[in-house]
This record gives structure tokens, C-alpha cells and sequence, in this order.
């Protein structure tokens, strides 16, 4: 289940702190960085198996009390970090929570071998003919 963003919102904590690049003295004085932190154990509208999921999956992210961050300071406005930082949070979800469906193995086609047999074979011809001709 792909979570809704009013869901989300109801369970995540804002972090802001202040950021680095772009804005001269602006920069030391707007805490324009947010880190948004979902404690996935937590989160109601996630059932056992998405969470089971999700802190296998995202378990590189997850710090030891099992909470995911996601940080966002691209732009110099806190608000529009804000929603930077909430879509990165729904799409990481989305992506971790996506099931891949299995791969069926097949053979490899009798013409794609001969084919590529033929192909083979002319390309020795070329680089065969290039070279010198041996005297005996």
C-alpha cells in the first residue's frame, strides 16, 4: 500500500537546522535544512509485512531505533525543503515497497546462436584477411 501524505504527515517529526551553500549571510542566520524522521515500527498505516519490508530493504537508512531520515536543502526556503523533503520520503517508501514480479527464465532462441555463430565467423574472415600474407 502506497501511502497517502496526509497519513504521512501525521506520522513524522521535522527536524531544521541550518544549511550550507548558496545565500551568503542568509545562510547563518535561516535554519532552511529540514530532515524529516518516520519511525517506521511506529507508523500505523503500514502493515507487519510493509514494515518487515521496508526496515529490510531500507536497513542501509535506518538508524538503530529504526527510524528513516530523510534529509532535503536544496532550496533556500524551509517551506520548500519541506516538500522536497516529504516527496523523497514517499517515493523512497514507494520504491522499497514496489514488488518485482519473478523472472521466468527462457532458452536462447537455435537462430540467435546461429547468428551470432555467423557473425563470429565473418568478423574472423575480415581480421584474417588483413594480414600479411605468409611466404613458406
Amino acid at each position: 500500500m502506497i501511502p497517502e501524505r496526509q497519513q504521512l504527515l501525521e506520522h513524522v517529526t521535522f527536524k531544521t537546522s541550518r544549511s550550507g551553500g548558496k545565500g551568503g549571510q542568509h545562510v547563518n542566520k535561516v535554519s532552511s535544512k529540514v530532515e524529516v524522521i518516520l519511525n517506521i515500527p511506529a507508523a500505523a498505516f503500514l502493515s507487519e509485512e510493509e514494515k518487515t519490508l521496508l526496515m529490510t530493504r531500507l536497513a542501509h537508512r535506518l538508524d538503530t531505533g529504526g527510524n528513516l531520515h530523510v534529509i532535503a536543502q536544496e532550496d533556500r526556503s524551509q517551506l520548500a525543503n519541506k516538500e522536497t523533503a516529504i516527496e523523497k520520503l514517499q517515493a523512497l517508501i514507494t520504491n522499497a515497497l514496489k514488488v518485482e514480479k519473478p523472472r521466468k527464465p527462457t532458452k536462447v532462441p537455435k537462430a540467435v546462436i546461429r547468428k551470432r555463430l555467423e557473425n563470429k565467423q565473418s568478423t574472423a574472415l575480415k581480421k584474417e584477411m588483413r594480414k600479411r600474407p605468409r611466404l613458406f
